[in-house]
């Protein structure tokens, strides 16, 4: 930190937004690296809703009350029970803030859920399932007294193939990261919870996200157009269902630290985004969990006149009126959260959720391939299990530390030491049982008396399955999308075998093309990160209890060079190390589509056990929909946004008919190809509606999409608005990014 300013900027809880101008005044590359100046820091009012406005009532009166050492404890950190614990004050009856990990589930505790992961969630594109999930892990939190739960996650947002913490976001796609985004904040805060939307912003790798011995951490540098497009666009949704918290980020963005960036924080966020809450400080040691910088610091700035009263004042208010906002303040509980070694009396939060585990894993697996309906499994007697994954490890915990993790609740299970459910680092969970593979296999199996021997015969066996992981985790990013010893099992099983299934628990994109053209292997699974209930999900797959569903929330690639410069971390030695985001908009299949590369499996693909069937599209403009170029600038922002942004334009439907003879779910997607010119050029599709429907066979069901404006929208850097442009929008609907069914326009004319 260069001043007690820039201190101040970034606190553990940074409030605050500027009423002057933000952003990149011009061309899109005039202030590229760098980050202009958005100062002061404005004062939250909470004006999104009745809500707000009455918690910030509340919390004014209160903090008008309070000594500047007052309103500063409760800006610290302290060393406590929870994984960050700021500051109380007694006399007042504000105690203090329970902070925890994980996005996926409570970790470090016992008689919690092991959820699935964001990026196994997003693989549903379900939009119920996902606000379930919300929901349930938000009563978790609440259960053992957390006010804070250190989740969502939609940065990173994968635009680093090979990125260690992508699959605790929901996916490389903007609209499906910011659908999951705003329905698992609303469940986890209708829970009474409150949810901390993070990273902010432009996280995209691990490789030197902190400052060390070889220099400063990397620097984010990106356009203001592809900032808003790609990076801000999940958050916004997060912003938009009233997330209460924002976590910032360790690395720099256009070369300034993201926790002091005053143009992300005070500029977009504060003013362009609306936001009521507060900011939570990432740099762990530099104010979590015991103070670091802060506490009289930050006291005696205020004293000398280095930082204002008034910003401190807007610290506590927007602590306090979050706290007012979800109602902790009337009989919320004390944290149940206790170390191992200490004696207590348990609480059990865990309720049903394992059946929503169950449900959510079996509806996130992607069916990539499956020849002569291989699957599902026709009642076998005779079933082969190999590989790794298909067990659980015998002593995880302990076994797990050999790989640098320390512990498996904190660092999760490494690849070859058993079954994955989870990533690792501060984003895994702490499962209080796992149902492998294996087991649950096994029991199927029983039921119909069937063999599943220890030994490996292949003879008479109906199938052979083969299980494989690929592992990822906190603080450091994947050397590769593949492993040969991985390749090399599912080869000799396949040489064996003529009939091999196989099945992947993934981080993330994984690639196949090894083996994936192999006659034998009839059929292959992407099962992700599914949590506890991993075997069972699996199990209602293969024998077709659940016809799968699952969508790519990524592009799997047929050689790893095809995903060009966005392949792997940046790697530099530099004191200053820059990382340019040349490619702009041009991630996953967006690059796909305009370098015209033949992906392996294409975002949004999967699989069923069914046909479906796509007519009748139509296209509808929505009555009194306002078609100006530019938002009412004299209408007040709310959080998430200018109010416009998010009315409806236009009305897609089509007509979706099960032309098979099994009950399953379809994906319906739509593909949006915004207008180009040499001033906005925009990919040829990019994602704008999905909805998931279950179909009986012979069935047909109507499936909506909404368009609202800012998805119709380009961000405009020369007047830092969003302009809806006037022209032909392009309508593709189908089952992915490459298998559209139908075809359509949407003429917008400027009113």
């Amino acid at each position: 930190m260069n001043s007690l300013l820039s201190l101040a900027s970034s606190a553990l809880f940074l409030q605050g937004a500027s009423a002057l101008g933000y952003g990149f005044n011009g061309s899109d590359s005039q202030f590229y690296g760098q980050s202009p100046p958005v100062y002061p820091s404005s004062i939250g009012h909470g004006t999104s809703n009745a809500r707000w406005v009455s918690a910030y009532q509340r919390a004014t009166a209160l903090a008008d009350q309070m000594t500047i050492e007052q309103k500063v404890n409760m800006t610290r950190g302290y060393t406590g029970t929870c994984t960050g614990n700021s500051g109380a004050v007694p006399r007042f009856g504000v105690p203090p803030l329970c902070l925890s990990d994980a996005p996926d589930g409570i970790r470090g505790q016992e008689f919690v859920s092991a959820f699935p992961a964001g990026i196994h969630v997003a693989a549903t594109w379900d939009r119920t399932l996902m606000y379930q999930y919300g929901k349930a892990l938000g009563s978790e939190y609440r259960g053992k007294g957390i006010n804070v739960a250190l989740g969502p996650v939609a940065g990173p947002l994968g635009r680093v193939v090979r990125g260690g913490r992508n699959w605790e976001g929901l996916s490389n796609d903007p609209y499906l990261a910011g659908a999951g985004m705003g329905e698992i904040t609303r469940g986890i805060q209708d829970a009474g919870v409150m949810a901390t939307s993070k990273h902010f912003l432009l996280n995209e790798q691990e490789y030197r996200r902190r400052p060390s011995s070889i220099g400063e951490a990397f620097s984010s540098n990106v356009g203001d157009r592809a900032l808003h497009e790609l990076y801000v666009f999940p958050f916004m949704d997060a912003l938009r269902a009233d997330a209460a918290a924002v976590m910032c980020s360790y690395q720099r963005a256009n070369n300034s630290y993201s926790c002091q960036n005053s143009k992300l924080l005070n500029g977009l966020l504060k003013t362009e985004l609306g936001f009521e809450g507060f900011v939570r400080m990432l740099d762990w040691t530099l104010v979590m969990p015991d103070g670091g910088y802060w506490g009289q610091n930050l006291t005696d700035a205020v004293k000398n006149g280095s930082v204002s009263a008034e910003r401190v004042t807007d610290m506590a208010t927007r602590i306090l009126a979050s706290w007012y906002y979800m109602g902790h303040d009337n009989g919320f509980p004390a944290p149940s959260i206790y170390p191992g070694t200490t004696k207590h009396e348990p609480v059990d939060v865990q309720a049903d959720h394992a059946a929503l585990i169950r449900e959510i894993g079996a509806a996130s697996t992607v069916l990539v391939k499956n020849v002569n309906n291989t699957l599902p499994l026709q009642r076998p007697t005779f079933l082969c299990v190999y590989g790794y994954d298909a067990t659980v490890p015998s002593m995880p915990w302990q076994d797990a530390s050999r790989y640098g993790g320390g512990y498996a609740v904190n660092f999760g299970w490494q690849t070859f030491a058993g079954t994955l459910i989870t990533g690792g680092g501060s984003g895994s969970n702490a499962p209080p049982y796992v149902v492998s593979p294996f087991q649950a296999i096994q029991e199927r199996l029983r039921q119909d008396r069937g063999i599943n021997p220890t030994y490996t015969p292949y003879v008479n066996a109906d199938a052979c399955l083969v299980f494989i992981n690929a592992y990822a985790s906190e603080s450091f990013d994947r050397l590769s999308l593949t492993d040969e010893s991985s390749d090399r099992l599912v080869g000799n099983v396949a040489a064996n075998c003529s009939n091999t299934v196989v099945v992947i628990h993934s981080t993330g994109i994984r690639n196949v093309d090894a083996w994936i053209d192999n006659p034998n292997i009839t059929a292959v699974l992407y099962a992700g990160l599914p949590g506890q209930e991993s075997g069972n999900s699996l199990a209602d797959v293969l024998w077709g209890d659940v016809s799968p569903s699952g969508k790519l929330p990524y592009t799997v690639a047929k050689e790893e060079a095809d995903y060009g410069a966005v392949l792997s971390s940046s790697l530099s030695f530099d004191q200053f190390p820059q990382d340019d985001f040349t490619e702009g908009l041009f991630i996953d299949c967006r690059a796909f589509d305009r370098d015209e590369i033949e992906p392996r499996f294409e975002f949004g693909f999967g699989l069923t056990y069914t046909t479906f069937e796509y007519a009748k599209l139509n296209v509808q403009m929505d009555m009194g929909a306002n078609t100006d170029p530019l938002p009412d600038p004299e209408v007040a922002v709310i959080s998430g946004g200018h109010p416009a942004l998010w009315e409806t334009v236009a009305t897609v439907t089509c007509a979706l008919s099960n032309t098979g003879r099994v009950t399953a779910s379809e994906v319906a997607q739509l593909y949006l190809g915004i207008p180009s010119s040499a001033e906005f050029d925009t990919p040829a599709r990019q994602l704008r509606g999905f909805q998931r429907t279950p179909v009986r066979p012979g069935e047909t069901r109507t499936v909506s999409f909404a368009l609202t404006r800012r998805d119709l929208s380009v961000w405009d850097t020369t007047v830092a608005q969003w302009r809806l442009q006037a022209g032909t929008y392009k309508i593709h609907v189908g089952a992915s990014s490459q298998d559209l069914r139908l075809e359509g326009n949407l003429e917008i004319s400027s009113s």
